[in-house]
């Protein structure tokens, strides 16, 4: 009875026809029950009562006034009502624009309550935007007004009265799902309750006990459902052999340096899970040049030493192909075999690979989506890395994982992740940060442009390109655009050649040009014979050129403060004194003042994540705003970390206690009032 009543078309509710059920399909309001989990985005707090004389102290005033009059404004079909109202302190004009119904709701003589905006015009007291209602003396009224998000064709007024019949629709049939101890430990009102609260609260008390309540509720089942999941994957596997770990004291002795204390705790965390009898699900995160590559690396080495294989995958195959020649560079001394992957190896090349793959004679394979190919066969896979792991789908890593028994799963990425979106997104992981840089490194200097000015920007370029350093020009387009008026990568690339720097060598790098255009033209960048490299932002991930020191950034707020991190983090990885120039647009918005700002204050990837969160949300800055990811119903990931935090605990300690509270045909909160699609395996699964 409950999951039918609540799983009924919004049709059913009287009043709603097929126009108003097309228009709440915009909202994504199909049922009684989506409908009902529609929260209001804000509220009026009509508690305390303004008075006319003084309006502008406010952008927004309630005000209970008499109606003395009516009068009219233009003529025609644009004749407009305008009611006269006055309280004991002055006199107003309501301009009815689109409301001269409202002729026969507010007739003279009555008391309205009033909530609006008022400005003087023409000199008097005028308000166009405003709410009224009859007002009963005896002080009867709803002094907080729940503010819904809108769409075309549909305003407050008949979403509230839809909302009402929905809840009465619903009334006591709404049961308490949460464990009796939860709701007694924190204090919880009852969901019957809190549902009406969070909609129509008599007090500002009331909204925030059901605030409290749904917030809870809501994070407790997710985190119980990533609590399943982790514990899913923990099926015990073969014990791996017992190693002296010789390789990797060889390999640490060769460094020219040491690790740093990040870098050696994070290396013994891995370690330490390779060796248990779990596979690992772990995440690796770290700023830009923190050094996680060669810890992946480092780690790896044990796996080899224990007589199992390691793949090493990367997005793109440039990066894999950067990956591949700095780690052959790397171990191969020491004795192990480092083969390279990707698409374009010619076939015969490709099988004398494969036939020593699947021999066991190759130790470490690096490469790109073609590591997961179906001809792919590893003799024993027993570890998998994955290099800016959200660039890869859910279904590509368990494709590679299924290459192994069990294997060891570590996920890297070099875009720092915020705790809350850390708990929800990676929740079923583990997580390792690294936070400290190795010695010696040189903060990027940030300067931001208005466009316009980019002469001064120009100039300072062709200053260190004299020196001997390079530079980094990078846009927002390939080409030309008829809808929007921003400067493009190939456009730039003619025009830096001609007029700007006809002196020096440029290159050119995007996602149309060929990979083995690309690839020469990086050679030509990393060996120096190109000086100025144009590019959009394929260029964010993984090139390394210690020479490089300026990196230019047009239309910078055409990116998100991530995006920005990384492209900036391409410079500053040599002994050189680094600058990043963000040249900016002339209409920009507060937004992107704001992230700009950002940008030039600090340096540390971890804070501007946190930034970018407040400002973008979980699904813009994962990429994947389309996709319904993370699509929270009431929960706030910026405000709510410490509900998160207790929601965590208690259900991954449910979990010990009751295992059958999670499955689906139990889970009436989960299927039906939490919506279960936005909290699918992909988005579990951190995919």
């Amino acid at each position: 009875m409950f999951l039918r009543e609540f799983n009924k078309e919004v049709r059913y509710l009287k009043g709603v026809g097929p126009k108003l059920s097309q228009i709440l399909e915009k909202l994504k309001i199909k049922t009684i029950a989506d409908l009902i989990q529609y929260f209001p985005r804000d509220y009026v707090d009509r508690s305390q009562i303004d008075l006319l004389k003084n309006p502008l102290q406010k952008d927004y005033i309630h005000v209970i006034a008499r109606v003395i009059a009516h009068d009219y404004i233009g003529w025609g079909r644009k004749k407009t009502l305008k009611i006269i109202i006055e309280d004991s302190s002055h006199q107003a004009s309501l301009l009815c624009f689109g409301r001269n119904y409202l002729k026969s709701v507010l007739v003279p003589g009555i008391f309205c309550l009033v909530s609006g905006n008022f400005k003087y015009h023409y000199n008097e007291l005028q308000s166009s935007n405003f709410e009224v209602e009859p007002y009963n003396e005896d002080g009867d009224y709803e002094k907080i007004i729940p503010i819904y998000p809108l769409t075309t064709g549909l305003t407050q007024g008949p979403l509230r009265r839809m909302m009402k019949k929905a809840l009465l629709f619903i009334k006591d049939q709404v049961k308490d799902e949460l464990p009796l101890y939860l709701i007694k430990k924190y204090n919880l009102i009852h969901k019957q309750n809190a549902l009406w609260s969070i909609h129509f609260p008599p007090d500002l008390s009331a909204l925030n006990a059901a605030r409290s309540s749904l917030v809870y509720e809501e994070l407790f089942y997710i985190q119980l459902h990533i609590a399943r999941k982790a514990l899913k994957r923990r099926v015990k596997r073969k014990k791996r052999i017992k190693i002296s770990f010789a390789l990797e004291e060889t390999f640490l002795k060769r460094l020219p340096f040491t690790l740093t204390d990040d870098q050696q705790k994070v290396t013994e965390e891995i370690t330490k899970d390779l060796f248990s009898p779990y596979p690992m699900s772990r995440l690796l995160q770290g700023d830009v040049g923190c050094g996680k590559t060669l810890v992946a690396v480092i780690c790896s080495l044990s796996i080899i030493e224990s007589g199992q294989q390691v793949a090493f995958m990367a997005p793109t195959e440039l990066l894999a192909k950067q990956h591949a020649e700095k780690i052959a560079k790397m171990l191969e001394p020491i004795g192990v075999n480092i083969a390279f992957l990707s698409g374009g190896i010619k076939k015969e090349e490709r099988k004398n690979l494969l036939r020593a793959l699947s021999g066991g004679s190759i130790n470490l394979l690096i490469g790109t989506h073609a590591l997961f190919s179906s001809d792919i066969v590893f003799k024993d896979l027993g570890f998998v890395i994955v290099d800016e792991q959200h660039r890869f789908g859910v279904i590509q890593r368990l494709a590679i994982l299924k290459k192994g028994k069990n294997p060891d799963l570590l996920l890297m990425t070099a875009t720092p992740i915020p705790r809350t979106l850390a708990l929800t997104a990676f929740g079923d992981l583990e997580i390792s940060t690294i936070k400290s840089m190795p010695a010696g490194r040189k903060k990027v200097i940030t300067h931001l442009t208005k466009e316009g000015n980019e002469k001064k920007v120009y100039k300072r370029i062709k200053e260190e390109i004299n020196n001997g350093r390079q530079a980094y020009f990078v846009y927002p387009l390939i080409e030309d655009s008829e809808k929007l008026t921003l400067k493009d990568a190939e456009g730039m690339f003619k025009k830096l050649n001609k007029n700007i720097f006809p002196d020096f060598k440029i290159g050119l790098i995007h996602s149309k040009i060929s990979d083995e255009e690309k690839r020469l033209t990086m050679g030509n960048f990393s060996n120096g014979s190109i000086q100025i490299l144009v590019a959009t932002s394929v260029v964010e991930v993984g090139v390394d050129i210690p020479n490089a020191n300026c990196i230019v950034i047009e239309h910078a707020e055409r990116f998100g403060l991530s995006a920005l991190h990384q492209l900036r983090g391409r410079v500053g990885r040599g002994n050189y004194q680094s600058y990043a120039f963000l040249i900016y647009s002339n209409n920009l918005t507060d937004d992107g003042i704001k992230r700009l700002k950002i940008m030039m204050e600090t340096t540390d990837g971890f804070r501007i994540a946190e930034e970018d969160l407040k400002i973008r949300g979980p699904g813009e800055l994962l990429g994947v705003k389309q996709s319904g990811f993370l699509h929270l119903n009431i929960a706030n990931l910026n405000s709510d970390m410490n509900t998160l935090i207790k929601a965590r605990y208690d259900a991954f300690s449910q979990l010990k206690i009751d295992p059958g509270l999670i499955k689906p045909e139990n889970s009436v909160i989960r299927d039906v009032l939490l919506k279960a699609p936005p909290y699918s395996d992909q988005f579990l699964d951190g995919g």
